[in-house]
């Protein structure tokens, strides 16, 4: 390799044997493409099935994911052959509409080109190979449904729902609960599930997890968990037949959009500056107490006065919860999002039966729990786990059971009809 100038002084590089490399053409094409999506499907191949192993897979950024599930390991591996990239779609696309057999059908392509290079050898042309896979798929699915069976069930008979859902967690390193998983998935699509619409929406399942304690412990409740605690250490831990105001505005006095400067030099103007701020805070206060809130739940947060202010006033309040979480306690409260005091009616309040905070043995994490609401079509799965790496699967294989009963062709017409499966 040498380095030459061309006439604008632009370097450019000169390799060596450049004009005995030729382009790959006909059955070594064909070869060389099919050696490339059989690489990938061997990587896969060890970590398919209840006896697979899970693959360790290390970020550019040192960050550590242990799991066997195909669609994450295809996502993390660096891939630069086109074909290679092929097959890693293929896995993303078979999560996005199943959600399980992500590492399957990627196993099972590899084992189809391997195949197809021994017909291509024997001089069969690659369309005549595609359409023979074709014929033999079209078999395969009537087939299918020759030896299919059918299973009756409903609200009170979810155990051909449950069976389902465990032979998509027996192949994960969860397997020693599946049926406990399993249960607590189907309880879940089942409550969000719309009947009249014959709909599953998988936002309304939220899936939260927090290191401690051990998967067994792993529950379904039917409301929200927010990460998040009371505001002020002394305000109740638990309230029954609450009514929420759900505010995205904050607790503190309006800012001026304009530049302004404010010379305090006096103990006097002060003085009237903190009453200034008090009584708007009291007005707050006032509007949330008026309409009959007793709890706040605030997207964004309050200064030490105001939290002072609300512990003395008898107004539980949450700071700083995400807009989805908002969005989530709105729809299981049926309660409306408020962005500014003036708007605050009795009408748009949530309604829950119990909001409780609840502490984890003896470490100081505490975690918000809203429960019995008026509208339950919204459940949390809160997931326990002694490391990170065990939440971080488990929250992939609740995913893919979950993926896995919706597209049940969507729960059988939603229980009206039956439930056909292998």
């Amino acid at each position: 390799m040498a380095l030459a100038f061309d006439e604008f002084g632009r370097p450019f590089v000169i390799i060596k044997e450049q004009d005995q490399k030729v382009r790959l053409r006909g059955l070594d094409a064909q070869k060389a493409n099919i050696a490339s999506g059989m690489a990938v499907s061997r990587i896969l191949r060890t970590s398919l099935g209840p006896k697979g192993m899970d693959k360790m897979l290390q970020s550019p950024d040192g960050d550590v994911t242990t799991t066997n599930d195909g669609a994450t390991i295809l996502e993390q591996m660096d891939v630069d052959n086109q074909i290679a990239k092929l097959l890693v779609e293929l896995s993303r696309s078979q999560d996005y509409e199943i959600g399980d057999g992500t590492t399957g059908v990627v196993v099972l392509a590899g084992a189809l080109l391997e195949q197809a290079q021994k017909l291509l050898e024997r001089g069969i042309h690659p369309i005549r190979v595609a359409e023979g896979y074709e014929t033999a798929s079209r078999i395969a699915v009537e087939n299918l449904e020759k030896i299919a069976q059918r299973f009756d069930f409903g609200v009170n008979n979810i155990e051909p729902l449950v069976q389902t859902c465990m032979t998509t967690l027996s192949s994960k390193i969860v397997n020693r609960c599946k049926r406990s998983l399993a249960e607590i998935s189907v309880k879940a699509v089942l409550a969000v599930a719309d009947l009249e619409r014959k709909d599953v929406n998988l936002d309304l399942i939220k899936v939260e997890g927090k290191v401690g304690g051990k998967l067994e412990d792993t529950e379904l409740i039917y409301g929200i968990l927010v990460d998040k605690e009371m505001s002020h250490p002394q305000m109740p831990k638990q309230i029954e037949d609450a009514k929420i105001a759900i505010l995205t505005c904050p607790f503190e006095p309006p800012k001026p959009k304009t530049k302004h400067k404010m010379d305090i030099d006096t103990v006097e103007k002060f003085q009237t500056l903190r009453k200034q701020e008090q009584q708007y805070f009291n007005n707050m206060v006032q509007k949330c107490k008026g309409v009959g809130a007793t709890l706040v739940i605030c997207q964004w947060g309050f200064d030490d006065e105001a939290n002072h202010l609300l512990m003395h006033r008898d107004l539980p309040a949450v700071r700083w919860v995400g807009g989805v979480e908002l969005e989530l306690i709105a729809i299981a409260t049926g309660g409306r999002i408020v962005p500014r005091f003036e708007e605050l009616t009795p009408e748009k309040l949530g309604k829950a039966g119990l909001v409780r905070e609840k502490a984890f043995g003896t470490t100081k994490d505490r975690m918000l729990y809203v429960e019995h609401c008026a509208n339950s079509r919204a459940v949390t799965i809160f997931i326990r786990g002694g490391n990170k790496m065990m939440v971080e699967e488990t929250k992939r294989s609740i995913h893919d059971a979950l993926l896995l009963l919706i597209d049940i062709r969507e729960l059988s017409s939603m229980l009206s009809g039956h439930l056909q499966m292998l």
